[in-house]
């Protein structure tokens, strides 16, 4: 897996020699050409090429050290809420020395920056340049850069004369650090790459991945490869020497990513989601993993459901060769205290990708609770979400599995089929509209199940489980009771929807036996539809009411009472004006 992002890093061309890294700077301090401070400016600009300062080095040598060209605010304009405590007061003094210095160096390549550095060494300066950074609600944590002003703001970390001179310096800072390194030395040419296969000398701490502070990560990075204890130490090995990796190939996927989180990746609930192509798609439609997602540009979910079976139809038909030999690769992030979670990894042929993607839309199609059509293909943030009472209650694993369901058309498990049906029962019990993501997942547990009964989205009087007509009848009789009594607080659904879903025989027995006083009260033609509806679905429960249900039978029993209310809400194109009256009530 980590060649493949290593191969995205590369052939892409973002991949960077190490010391090379991107960063982004949410302000910056403009100069004018003498170097006074005019102003902070919000930058929130990305810059593609800038120094990296590694762990190792900023912890190597005896003075505290800083980041070159971007800084925190708090080291670059000492902007800390923490003035009263001595020592950090002394390091964030260390680290701004250190940047200041840093920027003196190359001072001799990048002139203009001579009379910036004396003014960052300033205190009347520093005070102007916190007064700013309070007025526009900055943090200290907030990233910083300089700036020249100009017809346009001139920013040195863009101007890649520096590069030899930190190719240089930054060479002479590893070399410093691997002086003064502890413990066994592995030897040049010993260890195997574990990306690359080459003999090479493992870089001691492996970088940090960006990206993942929303999903349980640190928002200074995470480390893929870590290695603090004795116990997780083999042959005397130190540290990231266990994950053997060289450090271009390091610095390469870290850079890889930290791009595909950046540009490719989605938050599901408490995991995030990347996924990328062997070759990159040259029009955005068809992308089809954020066809799943829902992209927020496009207002119409069904949309992509079209489009997904027009994708597949072109590519078996030869009208689109450049797809039909791609393939797809899909990551499944998260973090916890500092280290990167891999939680699953796909690849397979974009075909079959296209494919599984329409059959999930397909799977997923259910009837409006008003029966006027299906209901629009829920994004699958939605879809998660149809299991819990709230989103923050997923967990990563769990969306790391459903996200491999979608992607690869594998059956979905009954966890997902019990909290989803936990939860259709609380929207019943409270009176709540249907959720059609939450029907829709009931529905595509059933299709996909091994032997399984096909199911459509409509309903289905030839249906042959019991347990599906048993809450076809509960939706019968609750409308039955709503026709002859009208709004009398808790109806029958209420009182009596979870004992029905268990054992039916007990429950719907007993309305079937009060049904007849409902009947008694109605006029017209109205008691003659509801006896042959009820008629027409007792026939069709061969061998009396099941005296209980199965996890599996209460789910079809929710959907047969889910898509008879539906089918009853449909207007009906008959001369039946009894039942057309009773189905639009």
């Amino acid at each position: 897996m980590l060649e493949l992002v290593v191969d995205y890093a590369r052939e892409r061309g973002i991949a960077l020699e190490p010391g090379f890294k991107s960063e982004t700077a949410r302000w910056a301090l403009v100069f004018d050409a003498r170097g006074k401070f005019l102003n902070v400016a919000d930058a929130a600009l990305d810059f593609p090429c800038c120094p990296e300062m590694s762990f190792t080095l900023l912890r190597a040598g005896s003075e505290p050290r800083s980041h070159v060209f971007i800084e925190s605010a708090e080291t670059a304009a000492l902007f800390s809420k923490d003035d009263d405590d001595e020592r950090a007061q002394l390091k964030r003094q260390g680290k701004h020395t250190w940047f200041v210095k840093m920027l003196r160096e190359v001072t001799g390549i990048i002139p203009e920056l001579v009379p910036i550095a004396d003014t960052l060494d300033d205190r009347d300066a520093l005070e102007s340049m916190r007064t700013q950074l309070v007025e526009h609600k900055a943090k200290p944590g907030d990233k910083v850069t300089v700036a020249i002003l100009g017809r346009d703001p001139i920013y040195p970390v863009e101007d890649c004369v520096w590069h030899d001179w930190w190719r240089k310096r930054h060479a002479e800072l590893v070399a410093e650090a691997e002086t003064g390194r502890g413990g066994k030395r592995v030897k040049p040419g010993t260890v195997p790459c574990l990306v690359s296969g080459e003999v090479v000398v493992p870089v001691r701490i492996q970088p940090k991945i960006k990206g993942l502070a929303d999903v349980g990560g640190l928002p200074t990075g995470d480390a893929l490869a870590s290695y603090k204890q004795d116990s997780f130490c083999s042959y005397g090995l130190k540290q990231s020497a266990n994950a053997a990796m060289s450090e271009t190939v390091a610095a390469d996927y870290k850079t890889g990513l930290d791009d595909l989180i950046r540009n490719h990746g989605r938050r599901l609930a408490a995991a995030k989601v990347v996924h990328w192509y062997r070759r990159p798609l040259e029009n955005p439609d068809d992308d089809l993993a954020e066809a799943i997602f829902g992209r927020e540009d496009t207002g119409d979910e069904f949309d992509a459901r079209v489009r997904a079976r027009a994708l597949l139809g072109a590519i078996r038909a030869g009208k689109r060769p450049d797809l039909a030999d791609n393939e797809y690769y899909a990551l499944t992030l998260s973090a916890n205290s500092g280290r990167l979670v891999m939680r699953d990894f796909m690849e397979g042929p974009f075909e079959q990708f296209v494919g599984n993607v329409t059959e999930w839309f397909d799977h997923l199609e259910i009837v409006r609770r008003d029966g006027a059509g299906t209901a629009p293909v829920p994004k699958f943030l939605a879809v998660l979400g149809a299991t819990v009472r709230d989103l923050g209650d997923l967990n990563p694993p769990f969306v790391a599995k459903m996200w491999r369901i979608a992607a690869r058309c594998e059956a979905i498990p009954r966890e997902a089929l019990a909290q989803a049906l936990a939860r259709v029962k609380v929207d019943i019990i409270d009176d709540r509209p249907a959720n059609h993501a939450r029907m829709g997942l009931l529905k595509a547990f059933h299709v996909r199940q091994s032997g399984g009964i096909p199911m459509g989205p409509y309903l289905s009087e030839d249906h042959p489980s019991p347990a599906y007509h048993c809450g076809r009848l509960m939706a019968v009789y609750a409308r039955l009771q709503r026709r002859a009594l009208g709004d009398v607080g808790a109806g029958v659904v209420q009182r009596y929807y979870t004992g029905a879903c268990a054992t039916p025989a007990l429950i719907l027995g007993r309305l079937a036996a009060t049904s007849q006083h409902h009947l008694n009260k109605l006029e017209g033609g109205l008691p003659s539809w509801f006896e042959r509806k009820l008629a027409d679905i007792w026939a069709r429960i061969e061998g009396g009411l099941p005296a209980s249900l199965s996890l599996e039978e209460q789910s079809l029993f929710a959907l047969g009472y889910y898509q008879q209310i539906a089918a009853d809400r449909k207007p009906k194109e008959t001369g039946d004006t009894a039942g057309a009256e009773e189905a639009n009530d």
